[in-house]
């Protein structure tokens, strides 16, 4: 009873008060604490959001970098030295160099970029080598030495070009603010139609094509999408189109392409007994040489064909060459063919060639141990191997694309209409010819 006086009413208040509290809590949620929001000008201190500063893809925040370009005679291991590259990862550079990117070949006047830590003491991090605008290569120091390629970011830029010849096409394209890569593009579109040593004055020109930019800069020349050349007031077009995506070429409006197809071999062959190499022991000579072709063994008198369609620029006797022919196909490829037993009748300089004609017959003048052809292949006016040569293709648009490349091709001929030439006598005939 005692108890129950002096502790009696406090036991039952509390017991009514607990639950009480328990029952409102769940009918009333609680209010929520207010939404901090940043209201420019009325917080002293805002939070930011931590952007990290880069340099060719890696995070330089707490890294120094120095920039230069590479002088004459200097090499990997002049400008690491400064920098405190242990030998050990300069030897597993030289290594790796082989599979990703020979340093042997870093050439002066390229630029480069240090990253390091340190002050007193540098550290290298990182170096960055710029063989070209768009490329680059990255040597990464830290723990085990790593070594890949990467290339800039890309802008393409969709350009219009038109104009008149009225000294050369190289320096009338230059002349109106045209590249010199845009030049040799367009040679190569119309290389099989056009005969660019006989530019004549008046021919004209109209271009569409992108333009590379890199941080805002120009760095290079795209593909040439559309393109009409007039030649001796003959039209000519080319329409880039992919058939796949392991084939794209030009074709022309009626979608046929715009390349030669060239013969696997200019004639049937017994054997391959020398092939192209830049170290040979020549069997009359007798002694270690070049041999700049591809020797087919064959029987004297069989024929010599054509490989593509061209032009005749030599067909004549020389002490080493024997009698050869030697064709021009287009702007850039060429080919020749060695010691022949004689060269066929009406084969002689300036006389227009068809493929798989026979031009001559297999001997042994000249420089040759026995009956053979060498055979030699010109681009760019140098000899590389028939045999690796990358040679386009020469099929036609085929049926299941040709609906997509005619709309397209509509599309692009319509612009090239619309471009204006400087002359209102060039507008004329090409608008004619443009089918407007």
């Amino acid at each position: 009873m005692q108890f129950l006086k002096k502790w009696g009413w406090g036991i039952v208040l509390f017991a009514g008060i607990v639950p009480a509290v328990i029952y409102f809590s769940f009918l009333y949620e609680p209010i929520p604490a207010k939404e901090l929001v940043e209201v420019p000008g009325e917080l002293e201190d805002t939070v930011q959001a931590y952007i990290p500063k880069k340099y060719f893809g890696i995070i330089v925040d707490s890294l120094q970098i120095d920039e230069g370009t590479i002088k004459r005679n200097q090499n990997l291991s002049d400008l690491l030295q400064p920098y405190n590259v242990p030998y050990e990862k300069i030897h597993s550079v030289a290594r790796q160099s082989k599979e990703v990117f020979d340093v042997r070949k870093i050439v002066s006047g390229k630029p480069y970029s240090m990253i390091y830590k340190g002050d007193s003491i540098k550290e290298a991090t990182h170096f960055i080598y710029q063989p070209s605008a768009i490329d680059f290569v990255v040597i990464d120091f830290q723990d085990s030495v790593r070594m890949y390629q990467g290339t800039k970011e890309i802008e393409l830029k969709e350009t219009e070009m038109s104009g008149e010849i009225f000294t050369s096409l190289y320096v009338d394209m230059l002349a109106s603010g045209g590249h010199a890569d845009l030049v040799n593009k367009l040679v190569d579109v119309f290389a099989w139609q056009v005969d660019f040593f006989g530019i004549q004055r008046g021919d004209n020109y109209r271009l569409i094509y992108d333009e590379q930019y890199v941080d805002g800069e120009l760095v290079g020349i795209g593909e040439i999408k559309a393109a009409y050349f007039e030649h001796v007031g003959s039209p000519y077009f080319g329409f880039r189109f992919e058939q796949d995506s392991s084939t794209c070429d030009y074709f022309d409006e009626t979608g046929q392409s715009l390349r030669k197809e060239f013969l696997k071999a200019p004639l049937s062959f017994t054997r391959i007994s020398s092939r192209y190499t830049g170290r040979r022991y020549h069997p009359v000579q007798k002694r270690y040489k070049a041999h700049l072709g591809t020797d087919y063994a064959a029987p004297v008198g069989t024929p010599i064909r054509a490989v593509a369609d061209g032009k005749i620029i030599a067909a004549q006797y020389h002490r080493f060459n024997g009698n050869y022919v030697k064709i021009q196909h287009n702007g850039n490829i060429a080919t020749q063919y060695l010691h022949m037993s004689k060269i066929a009748s009406g084969v002689r300089t300036g006389v227009k060639i068809k493929r798989g004609e026979t031009i001559g017959f297999v001997g042994s003048t000249g420089l040759a141990s026995g009956p053979h052809l060498c055979y030699r292949f010109w681009k760019n006016g140098k000899q590389v191997d028939a045999l690796k040569v990358e040679l386009p293709p020469s099929e036609p648009i085929l049926p299941e694309n040709m609906a997509t490349f005619d709309s397209l091709r509509q599309i692009w001929q319509q612009r090239l209409a619309e471009m204006y030439l400087p002359q209102d006598a060039a507008d004329s005939v090409v608008y004619a010819s443009l089918g407007y």
